[in-house]
C-alpha cells in the first residue's frame, strides 16, 4: 500500500483550478517542485530530518562557545530544495502573482516535511520589513535574502552565498504582549547593542535576527546578524524547545549579551516596524494547516482506496465517503480562501492591501481552527495504523496546532479582525463587496448573507470577536467557491456549511452529495 512517487499538483484537481490563470513562469516553477516534494524518496527524508532531532552544540572540543544548531542531512536537502525553488525569493522577484506563487509552496512544503518551512517563511517575510534599516545594511542583507542559493556555513554575511532570517519578539513575561518586553538596548556609535533574554527565538541558526527592545525611545525593532567579520555576535543559546512537533526545526531560548545590532524603523516605533514582517508570515500560516490537512487527506483516501472491509472497499461504504466529502469540503474551503487572500498581496492598489489585512486573519483563524480535526478524523480513518509511527500521521497531528499558535493566538487574531474593521472603512468595503460578488449565484448563500448583516448591523464586541469572525470567514469562502469553476462544490459548501442544520462532528449531515466533493479533492471518478 506504499504511495510512490507522486505529482503533488497535478493530482491535487482543486488545486490546478484555483491556479487556472497562473503564469506560464510561475506554473512551470510549481510543477518541478511538486514532483520533487511528491517523491517517495522525499517522504522518506522527511522521516529522517523528524527522527533525527536538531543538536545542540553550545562548546567546540576546547571549551570555546559555538552555540551552533546541528541538523541532519535530510533537513538541510529540504533546506535546499526550497531555496532553489523560490520559497522565500520568488515573491519579491518582480513576477506577477509572486504571493499567490509563494503561498501555493507553503500549501505543497507542509504537506511532506513542514519543519524546514519556518525558517524560509521568516526569510520570505523579513524582506518588507527591512526595507527601514539603514541603506548600507540593507544593500549588504538584501540580495543574501533574496538568494535561492542554501548555505548554512558559519560565515559573515558579506562571505555568504544566501541567507535566512529569524525572529526573536517574545519573552516569557509577556509572551504576545511585546510592549512589556524587558531587553534593552544602548547605542554603540551607528548601531546598538542589546541585552536581555528571548523565551521563543525561531530558527536560531539563521544569519540574522529581527528582534525587539527598549531603547531610551521606546520599543524599537532591531537586526541581529548572528556573525561578525572575524567573530560570533554576543547570542547565547540556553537551550532548545523540547516541542510537541515540528522536530526537524530547532527553536531555543537566547540571550543577548551585548549584542551588536542596527536599528530599523525609527526609535520607539518597533511595533510598526515588525508589523510587515509578522503580516507575511500570517500567510505562510494560514496556508500550513491546510497542506497538513491535505496530507492527512491523502494518506486516508489511499488507505481506503485500498482497504476491503465486509467484502466491500472502504473507499465505497457509503457512511465512509460522507465523512471524506465532509473533510474535503474544509480542506477546499480552506485552500481557496488563503489562495484569494495571496493574490490579493500580490495587488497593489488600496484596496487589495486592505483585502489582504482583514482576509490573512480570516483564513488564518478559520484554517487553523479546522485542521486539528480534519487530521484527526482522517488519523481515525486509518484505525491504529495511522496512529503508530510506521506512517506520517503522528507527525501531522503533532504539527496541526502549530500555525494557530504561531504569529497570534485564535483571541489574537480575532481581535486584530475587529480592530482592522473598526480602523480601516476600506476593509469594511472591499470585505462587503467580496461577499456581494456571489449574490444571485445561490439562494442558500443569498439568505445566509442576509441573516449575518441583520445580525452584526453593529460592530461586534470582544465578546462575539470569535462567532463574527467565524461566521464571516465562512461566508467569504463561499462566496469565493461560488465564483470559481467548482460549481458542484460550492453548493455542497453552502449547504453543509451556512446551514443551521450542520451537525458538530464530520460526517454528521442530513444532505451531502459525496461524489461531487472527492471528484475535486482527489481526482476520483463519478460512482
Amino acid at each position: 500500500m506504499e504511495r510512490g512517487d507522486e505529482d503533488l499538483l497535478e493530482g491535487d484537481p482543486a488545486l490546478l483550478l484555483l491556479l487556472e490563470n497562473l503564469s506560464h513562469e510561475n506554473r512551470a516553477a510549481l510543477a518541478k517542485y511538486a514532483v520533487k516534494l511528491g517523491s517517495n524518496a522525499a517522504r522518506l527524508a522527511a522521516v529522517d530530518a523528524n527522527r533525527n532531532a536538531p543538536e545542540l552544540i553550545l562548546f567546540d572540543r576546547g571549551g570555546r562557545r559555538l552555540d551552533e544548531v546541528r541538523f541532519h542531512p535530510s533537513y538541510h536537502g529540504f533546506m535546499e530544495t526550497s531555496q532553489a525553488a523560490g520559497y522565500a525569493a520568488l515573491a519579491w522577484e518582480g513576477r506577477d502573482d509572486g504571493h499567490l506563487t509563494h503561498a501555493a509552496m507553503v500549501y505543497l512544503a507542509s504537506q511532506v516535511e513542514p519543519g524546514h518551512c519556518c525558517p524560509l517563511t521568516m526569510t520570505y517575510a523579513a524582506t518588507p520589513a527591512l526595507k527601514t534599516v539603514d541603506a548600507a545594511v540593507s544593500e549588504t542583507w538584501r540580495p543574501k535574502i533574496l538568494s535561492r542559493r542554501y548555505d548554512p556555513t558559519v560565515r559573515p554575511i558579506g562571505e555568504k552565498a544566501g541567507a535566512t532570517l529569524g525572529m526573536a519578539l517574545t519573552e516569557k513575561q509577556g509572551g504576545s504582549d511585546v510592549r512589556t518586553n524587558t531587553t534593552r538596548a544602548e547605542r554603540d556609535g551607528d548601531a546598538w547593542r542589546l541585552t536581555g533574554h528571548k523565551w521563543f527565538c525561531s530558527a536560531p541558526m539563521s544569519d540574522g535576527f529581527l528582534t525587539l527592545a527598549q531603547a531610551p525611545g521606546g520599543l524599537t525593532c532591531f537586526l541581529v546578524p548572528r556573525w561578525l567579520d572575524g567573530s560570533r555576535n554576543d547570542i547565547r543559546l540556553m537551550r532548545l524547545k523540547d516541542k510537541l512537533g515540528n522536530r526537524s526545526n530547532a527553536s531555543a531560548e537566547i540571550e543577548y549579551d551585548r549584542a551588536f545590532c542596527w536599528q530599523v524603523g525609527d526609535e520607539g516605533d518597533g511595533v510598526r516596524a515588525i508589523i510587515p514582517m509578522i503580516h507575511h508570515t500570517r500567510l505562510d500560516t494560514a496556508m500550513a494547516p491546510v497542506g497538513l490537512m491535505r496530507a492527512a487527506l491523502a494518506e486516508a483516501h489511499h488507505w481506503v482506496a485500498h482497504r476491503t472491509a465486509f467484502e466491500k472497499r472502504l473507499i465505497d461504504q457509503p457512511l465512509m465517503r460522507v465523512v471524506l466529502a465532509d473533510l474535503g469540503l474544509d480542506l477546499i474551503g480552506s485552500l481557496a480562501l488563503g489562495l484569494r487572500v495571496a493574490r490579493a498581496y500580490d495587488g497593489d492598489r488600496p484596496e487589495d492591501r486592505a483585502l489582504a489585512r482583514i482576509g490573512v486573519a480570516l483564513a488564518k483563524y478559520m484554517s487553523n481552527k479546522l485542521c486539528p480535526a480534519v487530521v484527526c478524523e482522517a488519523m481515525e480513518i486509518l484505525g491504529g495504523a495511522g496512529y503508530v509511527e510506521d506512517g506520517p500521521m503522528p507527525l501531522l497531528y503533532r504539527e496541526a496546532p502549530l500555525n494557530g499558535i504561531w504569529e497570534g493566538s485564535g483571541n489574537v487574531i480575532c481581535l486584530d479582525a475587529l480592530r482592522t474593521l473598526a480602523a480601516e472603512p476600506l476593509a469594511r468595503d472591499v470585505l462587503a463587496a467580496e461577499m456581494d460578488a456571489a449574490l444571485n449565484l445561490n439562494s442558500g448563500f443569498d439568505r445566509a448573507l442576509r441573516d449575518y448583516r441583520d445580525v452584526w448591523r453593529g460592530r461586534p464586541g470582544a465578546p462575539q470577536a470569535r462567532a463574527y469572525t467565524e461566521q464571516t470567514a465562512l461566508l467569504l469562502t463561499a462566496s469565493i467557491l461560488l465564483r470559481t469553476q467548482m460549481a458542484g462544490v460550492a453548493e455542497e459548501y453552502v449547504s453543509c456549511r451556512l446551514s443551521p442544520r450542520s451537525g458538530r462532528t464530520h460526517g454528521a449531515l442530513r444532505s451531502l452529495n459525496p461524489d461531487r466533493v472527492l471528484s475535486t479533492v482527489f481526482a476520483e471518478p463519478r460512482l
